[in-house]
């Protein structure tokens, strides 16, 4: 009898252009992931509401997205990929862990604390209880591993406290979820600025977007930050100068980085020959990507039968939950 996959869940918000730092931290990993365990991969449309309520490009970003997703790799025909308002088994799900959810611990989440900082004009209650629906998320399938960064342990971890007050309340239903990743295989890719992360809607410049043709990747690498170089041999990079070294270990070859390691350590880089090598592997990545996701993103017809084909497996997975649930709960009238 074949041993049945661990099912994995992760999800991605469709407020900005697919970037860099999104393909090596979590989108080749999903990839990978998809021919091991049994995966479902989740555009958070209702998550993005909270945070940005006009709603005028979300159809184009919700379409834009799911193009970028199987352009980068992603197979409807090995995963299920869908958009997470085609599947109101969540909402229903939602609605419940909201009962075992306590104000005081989401108003000491640090998303939280972090967004109404950000937009403290918008602190509505969807995103109080933003890690209440991402528990429905990853519980609505029942999923064990759940690929996330650093950021978004602490959800993980509220996830187990709801899937173990609900079992502990009306019976042993949810399997308590855990963040996976493949160890070391993770790319942490900054900014080209070297202050953070890459964005999907901010710090354009600083970032760069599968959907950037040649010339803009040309122009954000030349403008990345530089200095005047080591005055020692051996030092340390700074952040700035590491951010660079990290984006050619990922898209150019071993002889091409060790070049310029060398160079480094001896004193004698040239940053201007850097960011020009640097730019064009970029480019060889980049541009197949891109063309690719272009062609999919084109052909309507199919993009419409991969979000529906994928709302309906996904729903006969969150419906047969969602019934486990609510015989759990006794919500059985007639």
């Amino acid at each position: 009898m074949e041993k049945k996959k661990d099912i994995v869940l992760s999800g991605i918000r469709p407020t900005g252009f697919v970037h860099l730092g999104n393909y090596f931290g979590a989108i080749r990993n999903w990839v990978r992931m998809q021919d091991e365990f049994d995966c479902y991969y989740c555009i958070v449309d209702w998550h993005s509401l909270t945070t940005h309520p006009d709603t005028k490009t979300l159809r184009t970003s919700v379409a834009r997205l799911m193009a970028e997703l199987i352009g980068s790799g992603l197979d409807p025909e090995k995963c299920v990929l869908y958009i997470q308002s085609g599947v109101p088994e969540i909402a229903e799900l939602y609605l419940c862990l909201n009962t075992m959810a306590y104000t005081g611990e989401l108003e000491k989440t640090a998303t939280f604390k972090d967004k109404v900082r950000q937009n403290p004009n918008n602190v509505n209650a969807g995103l109080l209880t933003y890690p209440v629906l991402q528990a429905a998320d990853i519980l609505i399938h029942r999923a064990v591993k759940v690929p996330v960064g650093k950021d978004q342990e602490q959800h993980i971890e509220m996830t187990r406290n709801y899937a173990e007050r609900f079992n502990y309340r009306y019976g042993n239903i949810f399997p308590l979820p855990y963040a996976f990743n493949y160890g070391d295989s993770l790319s942490k890719i900054k900014s080209l600025d070297g202050t953070g992360k890459m964005s999907k809607s901010e710090n354009q410049m600083n970032t760069l977007y599968l959907a950037d043709d040649d010339d803009m990747i040309r122009k954000k690498i030349m403008k990345a930050k530089t200095d005047s170089g080591p005055s020692s041999s051996n030092s340390a990079k700074p952040d700035y100068i590491e951010g660079l070294f990290t984006l050619m270990k990922v898209v150019s070859d071993p002889d091409t980085v060790n070049k310029f390691e060398t160079d480094f350590n001896n004193c004698t880089i040239r940053y201007g020959d850097m960011k020009k090598q640097l730019a064009e592997d970029m480019i060889k990545f980049i541009a197949p990507i891109r063309e690719k996701i272009s062609f999919i993103h084109k052909d309507e017809k199919y993009m419409k039968m991969v979000m529906e084909n994928g709302a309906t497996k996904a729903r006969a997975s969150a419906k047969a939950t969602l019934q486990l649930v609510k015989d759990a709960i006794g919500l059985k009238y007639y």
